[in-house]
């Protein structure tokens, strides 16, 4: 069986273009896959908090030592990471807010990027990233164009962070032009669904 896990990272609950474009590049990918299971990762309604003090110590304490509150923090991060490694195929829903992603996706890497669960040093101190054999689908909703420039901070962060954990089998989809009027959002949606033809 092959596995899905769709991730949304809007802020929007109803009609988030990034939402929209990831829901139809899984369709896509089940169009293809008769036996695909589809698991929905929705971070505004089922995310999880940006790091602080206790998460942190959570991480950081070892095991036989971890209080109650530590473990059910370790959990939560097992059950995410557990769920990232089963899936075949993982397809992030990813609008631009300020130059960057979402602060709940950063929150999400923040919880799953685990020392000796999701990437290892090397004794020669370089990383081996341990998340592997995944395909990866980032759908960007814009509503300006930055595709190749400067402003474009997402694409190199998600290529560094998800390289970092072992998915370097990236494909990015970008509806670029969305607030720029009708013709231009037409135009961006067009370039984007033709991407996901493609998947």
């Amino acid at each position: 069986m092959t596995t899905i896990l769709q991730i949304n990272s809007a802020a929007r609950s109803q009609g988030a273009n990034s939402t929209t474009l990831a829901n139809e590049s899984v369709a896509q990918l089940v169009a293809k896959h008769a036996d695909a299971k589809v698991v929905v990762r929705d971070l505004l309604a089922d995310g999880v908090p940006h790091l602080d003090e206790a998460v942190i110590g959570a991480f950081f304490t070892p095991e036989d030592q971890r209080s109650a509150e530590q473990n059910a923090i370790i959990a939560r991060s097992d059950e995410l990471i557990a769920e990232l490694q089963a899936a075949d195929y993982v397809v992030f829903g990813v609008p631009l807010y300020n130059f960057q992603v979402p602060s709940q996706l950063k929150a999400y890497f923040d919880w799953i990027a685990r020392a000796r669960v999701t990437f290892r040093y090397r004794e020669d101190g370089t990383v081996e990233g341990l998340v592997q054999g995944k395909k990866v689908i980032v759908a960007f909703a814009r509503g300006g164009n930055y595709k190749d420039t400067p402003a474009d901070s997402q694409t190199p962060y998600l290529k560094t962070i998800l390289g970092f954990l072992g998915m370097t089998d990236v494909t990015f989809i970008f509806a670029e032009g969305l607030a720029r009027g009708p013709e231009s959002a037409a135009a961006g949606f067009a370039n984007a669904r033709e991407a996901i033809a493609a998947l």
